[in-house]
């Protein structure tokens, strides 16, 4: 994606906005529908998914009046909740179902908020049907970027992630061979200043405990590791065609500084905002306008001082391990984040310890071949060769 080639922001843009929703019970899924919710007549909810939260998706279904909608886990295909759904309503089960709403003829935007690289079939669909993509989906990004951006069309695809929804916000008619580097703040997670034999000390329930985000429980846990920002310097080294080098991390506490982007003159833009993930979902659905917010605004005249402070990489491995990923490229971050997934996982399920995570993602980016993307299929068998190594790693730590 070229942001700086769409400086006016003439990207086509249907109104009401037909939107799918792939994920719609998650944190961002349920965010996404009440911005929706409140932008009733700018935006039109047509289609919905989920993993297995059958409740959640009759629900919003019956609430949207939606005609379509798909469950991932099709060991769900016969829970009676689904003889709720709207009369007419289409019902598709596995994650082919879920690929087929993001390529609906009815369908202007897909909102990707399924967690982990399950989403990247849906994207890489969705682009090629030239649907505009608001992208929440970093691991698909991640993993199949070589794949996904070529493929992407001036005000095509909108990041949601807060940090990356502002430094879009930020090049919005501004040169590319003017951007010097990319500040991608952090708010440090629930540990920050803690030594490494203190975080061996962690347990999940510690961890969940973000200091200032809502998320889902897999990426609270990639925050306080520091892995969601290794993930986020990747996916803005796709998003923005800037080095991986090029983008500073930037603890900033109070997470009101959601990113910064610093220029050849020494100037530096920066997007600042209430810590609701409501606005950069609505920025994504808006775009190029702008619509009343969707959460109290803040004062500035009472806030506290700003602090800024500098990630600690050796401290928090997972972070400089997701650079070196991005820096040798190809099918390492494949790898990585298939090795991430399952320790993460099986952090939150008690079954190894915090540092542990790093080891195991360690311990696969060692063992993997690393080779040039060329197709979705290689990247499966990357993922799922790495998510093998990665138990069989869990089980020599446990």
């Amino acid at each position: 994606m070229n942001i700086f080639e769409d400086t006016a922001g003439k990207a086509a843009r249907r109104r009401p906005l037909r939107v799918a929703v792939l994920g719609c019970s998650g944190s961002i899924g349920t965010q996404t529908l009440d911005v929706c919710r409140q932008h009733a007549d700018k935006v039109s909810v047509v289609a919905l998914s989920v993993h297995g939260s059958t409740d959640v998706l009759v629900r919003a279904a019956r609430e949207f009046g939606v005609a379509h909608v798909a469950v991932a886990d099709a060991s769900h295909k016969d829970d009676a909740v689904l003889q709720e759904l709207p009369k007419g309503c289409s019902v598709g089960f596995g994650p082919e179902a879920v690929v087929e709403l993001a390529t609906l003829r009815e369908v202007d935007c897909v909102v990707s908020a399924v967690v982990g690289a399950a989403g990247i079939e849906a994207g890489l669909e969705a682009l090629k049907e030239r649907k505009v993509l608001a992208y929440a989906n970093k691991e698909s990004i991640v993993v199949g970027g070589d794949l996904l951006m070529p493929l992407v069309e001036p005000g095509q695809l909108i990041p949601v992630d807060s940090e990356h929804s502002a430094i879009y916000q930020c090049l919005v008619g501004e040169r590319h061979e003017d951007l010097r580097r990319i500040w991608l703040t952090c708010s440090g997670g629930p540990f920050y200043g803690r030594s490494r034999a203190e975080l061996a000390r962690i347990t999940a329930k510690d961890a969940l405990a973000h200091p200032t985000w809502a998320m889902g429980p897999k990426i609270t846990i990639d925050s306080a590791t520091l892995m969601n920002k290794g993930l986020e310097v990747l996916e803005a080294h796709h998003l923005f065609d800037v080095s991986v080098d090029d983008v500073r991390v930037l603890v900033q506490r109070q997470s009101r500084i959601h990113s910064m982007v610093e220029f050849v003159d020494g100037s530096v833009k920066a997007q600042l905002g209430p810590s609701d993930m409501r606005i950069p979902i609505q920025y994504a659905l808006s775009y190029p306008q702008r619509w009343d917010a969707p959460c109290e605004p803040i004062d500035w005249c009472f806030e506290p001082a700003l602090s800024f402070g500098e990630a600690d990489e050796s401290t928090f491995g997972c972070l400089a391990l997701a650079r070196e990923a991005g820096r040798v490229g190809g099918t390492l971050p494949c790898a990585m984040n298939a090795a991430n997934e399952v320790a993460n996982a099986a952090f939150r399920a008690d079954a190894c310890g915090f540092l542990d995570i790093e080891r195991v993602v360690h311990a696969v980016m060692d063992k993997t071949r690393v080779e040039r993307v060329e197709s979705l299929q290689q990247l499966r068998e990357c993922d799922a060769l790495a998510r093998r190594q990665a138990r069989e790693v869990l089980m020599e730590v446990a």
